[in-house]
């Protein structure tokens, strides 16, 4: 299998946007995007969350959908600023946070996906999968929340 992804760096503070937007959307599912420099190895490091609009009509308790044009601006404004979608998330609402047939059958292999589960209510585990371009299926992904380093402590005191 071709690794596109080894590690999703993902700040702190972001997985807590990740956790209450899947607890504000409750008991539908929220979405949106992952923001960060263009990666140049398998490393993803995420800088910004952008949420989305849950566009499913119907199913929205376990359907998301975003719509074609927020995605193509969005893409066109990374593009002109270095920086790419570098992940798409969504929460699983009262499910477990792994990827469903119906992820598997819309995703595509060069993003990482973060799913957020929210168990009545409450948001509980985050997990990171990459596609298998091989067409395999999900495979896990670390998630790495980096802490401030010593110096930056020390300047924020």
């Amino acid at each position: 299998m071709t690794r596109f992804i080894d590690t999703l760096e993902l700040r702190a503070e972001d997985e807590v946007l990740l956790r209450r937007h899947g607890e504000e959307a409750y008991p539908e599912e929220a979405c949106g995007f992952l923001v960060g420099p263009t990666p140049t190895s398998g490393r993803r490091v995420v800088a910004e969350i952008v949420r989305a609009v849950n566009e499913k009509q119907d199913e929205r308790t376990h359907r998301f959908l975003v719509n074609p044009e927020q995605f193509r601006k969005l893409e066109h404004d990374c593009e002109s600023s270095g920086r790419s979608i570098v992940g798409i998330y969504h929460s699983h609402p009262d499910h477990p946070a792994e990827p469903s047939r119906f992820d598997l059958d819309h995703a595509w292999p060069w993003y990482a996906y973060v799913l957020v589960g929210v168990d009545r209510g409450r948001a509980s585990a985050v997990n990171a999968f990459e596609l298998d371009p091989d067409g395999g299926g999900w495979q896990p992904r670390d998630i790495v929340i980096p802490t401030p380093s010593m110096e930056q402590r020390s300047t924020e005191r």
